[in-house]
């Protein structure tokens, strides 16, 4: 792509100013577009486990993508870009959040570190990153050191263990680096979601409450650490020290333009204009794709394809020297 370096006078905060706004009636729309079919769809899983799980596991896929959906809206309540009032951001992200297990309060100040801390070497870590070593760290790192992140970066742990570990495990107990708002945030979600559990087990038993909602849990964990880890694992991506560190670089080229088919981009909220997401949290998922057609600045973009995004997972460092992602076996061709 043409780097955004080369255009050091454009002004992008005027750019992406029209669209940093919600739009009340597309976000309750949205909503029932989402939430409502999701709930639904719960339901019929609910009704065909009389006539085959085979039917429940095939439903299970729809109504993860109506999941994912609905965490879309709780992702832009977090950065107060789904409605005007703050009480409205807070109650829906709140509300679907339980959906996904999520602790919205907590994750949301969790997640905006990610943005400030995005593409910064110096700054690793925060808001849940994919964890990201350099060439040099790896060398250097003791032989459990080494053998714990090729277990963590592995696809079978990464996306068959890091569902459940992330969101039924994670997000139920807090750190000591936790504020008080996102302890708070923790106890209730987890306090909600016993007595949703509860109610659950009492009227259709914990064996069905089970076979709904861990595979949903499971696809909409696998869909959701994917997308996590394409938008910012990709060929060309950016990464520089905190001194050199650019936020506009950062969010152009640090940040994908995640191409999807119609179907998979309206299922995952047009969260595959990451670019334009980085560059400005504020815009509701609904003005993304405008905003990325409103200007040559961000349409230029390189995309990364459903195809190409697949070769993503062969990288596993950071190569300072090269300046580009890389995998283990680069290591034995630089030795």
């Amino acid at each position: 792509m043409n780097s955004p370096r080369r255009s050091p006078h454009v002004d992008w905060r005027a750019l992406v100013a029209p669209f940093e706004r919600s739009c009340t009636r597309r976000s309750l729309l949205q909503i029932a577009t989402s939430v409502l079919p999701y709930l639904a769809l719960w339901a019929a899983m609910l009704f065909s486990l009389r006539v085959s799980y085979w039917l429940t596991l095939a439903l299970a896929i729809p109504t993860t993508g109506f999941l994912v959906r609905s965490f879309i809206i709780c992702h832009d309540c977090g950065h107060g870009a789904f409605f005007r009032a703050r009480w409205a951001n807070r109650l829906v992200g709140f509300v679907t959040g339980l959906l996904v297990f999520i602790p919205s309060g907590g994750w949301s100040h969790e997640h905006a570190r990610h943005h400030a801390t995005s593409g910064d070497l110096d700054r690793r870590g925060g808001g849940g990153d994919i964890w990201t070593l350099t060439v040099a760290e790896y060398r250097a790192a003791s032989r459990w050191e080494r053998l714990r992140y090729r277990l963590y970066r592995h696809p079978l742990v990464m996306f068959g263990l890091g569902p459940f570990f992330v969101f039924l495990l994670n997000y139920r107990v807090w750190r000591r680096e936790d504020s008080a708002r996102a302890r708070r945030s923790k106890v209730w979600t987890n306090l909600t979601l016993a007595a949703i559990a509860a109610v659950m087990c009492l009227t259709i038993g914990w064996k069905a409450y089970l076979m709904i909602q861990l595979p949903l849990i499971f696809l909409a964990g696998v869909a959701g650490i994917w997308l996590f880890y394409v938008q910012h694992q990709f060929e060309g991506t950016y990464w520089a020290r905190k001194g050199k560190w650019d936020y506009l670089r950062q969010a152009l080229e640090g940040s994908s333009f995640y191409k999807l088919p119609r179907l998979l981009q309206w299922f995952s909220g047009n969260i595959g204009f990451h670019h334009i997401h980085h560059l400005s949290p504020r815009i509701p998922n609904y003005f993304l794709e405008r905003c990325h057609l409103s200007s040559p600045l961000f349409s230029r973009v390189k995309p990364v394809t459903l195809r190409a995004s697949f070769s993503s997972l062969r990288f596993k460092l950071w190569d300072e020297d090269a300046g580009r992602l890389v995998g283990f076996g680069a290591l034995k061709t630089a030795s």
